[in-house]
């Protein structure tokens, strides 16, 4: 691919992760972003409609999942990382959900920080920043 267009593509493509950061509010139901941004460590727990919250939060990592994916694809072209990542993405958001949605049927008993870092990473592309790095030392390594 040339250099020109790699350029382009991976500016659009995490331009297209920092839209769907500033339009989340609009987009997605999610009642956390108030809770942790006011004052959450003396107030109750709102209201939650899980099926809901448990919909949008997929909605937003398929779509958080597909840019990273492009991103890699854009920046190694290797089939191979594009299945280990849709993989290891797919298993992390099952596991994340799981234990979120368990967490979160606890009303918060057991303190909020654990829900709010799986928030993080179900909401946010962060393993993209995991990902990207292993696979820079695997190529780097495999010359």
């Amino acid at each position: 691919m040339n250099k020109y267009i790699k350029i382009i593509l991976l500016l659009f493509l995490v331009l297209l992760l920092f839209l769907v950061r500033a339009y989340s509010a609009e987009l997605f139901y999610d009642p956390l972003i108030e809770y942790f941004k006011n004052d959450y460590l003396y107030t109750k727990i709102p209201h939650i409609n899980t099926w809901h919250l448990m919909i949008d939060m997929l909605f937003r990592y398929v779509i958080n999942s597909l840019i990273s994916l492009g991103i890699i694809w854009v920046l190694f072209e290797r089939v191979d990382y594009l299945k280990f990542s849709g993989f290891f993405l797919m298993l992390a958001f099952m596991i994340l959900i799981i234990a979120f949605m368990l967490l979160l049927r606890d009303q918060l008993q057991n303190g909020y920080l654990l829900v709010f870092y799986i928030r993080r990473f179900i909401i946010h592309p962060l393993f993209l920043l995991l990902l990207l790095p292993a696979f820079y030392y695997q190529k780097l390594s495999n010359r």
